[in-house]
């Protein structure tokens, strides 16, 4: 008998568009599960901006545009949320409440997962990853951030609360609807911990203090260094050395393309440095 994926048999409405929600929805749709994805009659942002990236993550989906605000598209969504378990949103709650949302919830006793930008009294406050970022101190001054992170880390937490909120249900055998909240902003801040604590900031264990956990130039490009485990900076230290300007002076005389080789031979966390 093949093995069944965990989701096997779940069916996943998602109404979420931009990129928490649908990387949360692509993370279901690997476990098994089927996604619907419901999108306004303007299609998904995320489509009109990277539609190579939008494509990688509805692969699979069944998508399709209703008009939420007409009694057609309203009525074809309730029937979909009738043969559904899982409820996936990305709106302000008083956007989901003008939709009705929270008593076809409870209606067809769904998990509801609504992914918000802030909590408490600020819930209804607009936000994106770059302003949950600027609040958190992970962002540069002057400089764009090249991983969303809060967006990447929220999309996760939403994945992991849906499947918390199945087992709520199968566990308790909860009557009506389960209602779990991700915040982004909440995810900015967990993701900012190990620089809050001084693990990676500037200077940091990870952040460059240490010549063994670092990037350095080659002839051609750019190396990252991982060798930050005893055994790992006991064998860089002993084919090259210990100081910061003797590694730098001997990883520069050569390319690229010497040290991947050279970490190879030598079973080290080496890596070229790929341009974006």
């Amino acid at each position: 008998m093949p093995d069944q994926q965990p989701l096997a048999g779940v069916t996943v409405i998602t109404l979420a568009v931009n990129l928490p929600g649908p990387l949360a929805a692509a993370r279901l749709s690997a476990l098994g599960a089927e996604v619907i994805k419901v999108e306004p009659l303007t299609g998904d942002p995320l489509d009109a901006a990277v539609p190579e990236y939008y494509q990688e993550l509805t692969v699979g989906q069944d998508i399709r545009r209703l008009d939420l605000k007409d009694p057609a598209g309203k009525a074809e969504f309730d029937a979909l949320a009738a043969e559904a378990q899982v409820l996936l949103t990305a709106m302000r709650p008083r956007a989901a409440s003008a939709l009705g949302l929270p008593g076809l919830v409870d209606q067809h006793a769904l998990v509801h997962v609504e992914i918000v930008g802030f909590a408490g009294d600020r819930a209804d406050v607009p936000g994106h990853d770059l302003t949950y970022q600027a609040a958190h101190a992970t962002l540069i001054p002057g400089t764009m951030p090249t991983v969303p992170v809060a967006d990447v880390l929220g999309g996760e937490h939403a994945a992991l609360e849906v499947l918390a909120g199945l087992r709520e249900k199968e566990q308790l055998g909860a009557v009506g609807g389960v209602v779990k909240r991700v915040v982004l902003d909440e995810a900015a801040a967990w993701a900012a911990g190990p620089a809050r604590h001084g693990l990676s900031s500037p200077g940091g264990h990870l952040g460059g203090g240490s010549p063994f956990y670092r990037t350095y130039p080659t002839s051609d490009g750019h190396i990252a260094v991982a060798c930050i485990e005893p055994h790992f900076a006991k064998a860089l230290a002993v084919h090259i050395g210990t100081e910061e300007a003797v590694l730098e002076r001997t990883f520069a005389a050569e390319p690229t393309a010497h040290w991947v080789e050279f970490a190879a031979e030598h079973d080290l966390p080496i890596e070229a440095v790929r341009a974006g």
